[in-house]
């Protein structure tokens, strides 16, 4: 059983810490530091990661039926999933935000690329920007 108590603690201690770092991405992201963002990344990856495969290893432990009947250990699973609860919402936002920011990026693109006395613009069917020199002049009937 110690065992199987060590496993839930080092999953709320991850489940802790991956919340942590959704507050971290949140900031960057407003702040919009992108070294900073793709480094939050790669960690959050890594916590997610260590989230499955201890979540895999308390699945296989031969006590596992104790997480439902032992009061101490259904305490700390409650813990946990209020944890990883939180932390799909707040990774949900930040995945929100990110897609405002990319939008606010390629309209800025857009507005300087027109700026740049471009010949002619027109926007593909996913709404990307693409420059067109001949802009109907060069028709072939």
């Amino acid at each position: 059983m110690a065992a199987l108590k060590g496993l839930v603690e080092f999953q709320l201690k991850n489940a802790t810490e991956l919340l942590e770092l959704l507050g971290k991405e949140q900031v960057a992201i407003a702040q919009r530091i992108s070294k900073e963002i793709e480094a939050l990344a790669i960690q959050k990856n890594t916590l997610i990661t260590q989230l499955q495969t201890t979540d895999e290893r308390i699945g296989r432990h031969p006590e596992v039926e104790s997480l439902t009947t032992d009061p101490e250990l259904q305490t700390l699973v409650e813990q946990i999933r209020e944890l990883i609860m939180e932390c799909q919402q707040r990774n949900e936002l930040n995945g929100e935000a990110l897609q405002r920011a990319q939008l606010s990026f390629h309209k800025l693109n857009n507005l300087m690329k027109q700026s740049q006395g471009k010949v002619g613009m027109t926007y593909t069917a996913k709404g990307q920007t693409n420059n067109v020199s001949t802009l109907g002049t060069n028709i072939k009937a």
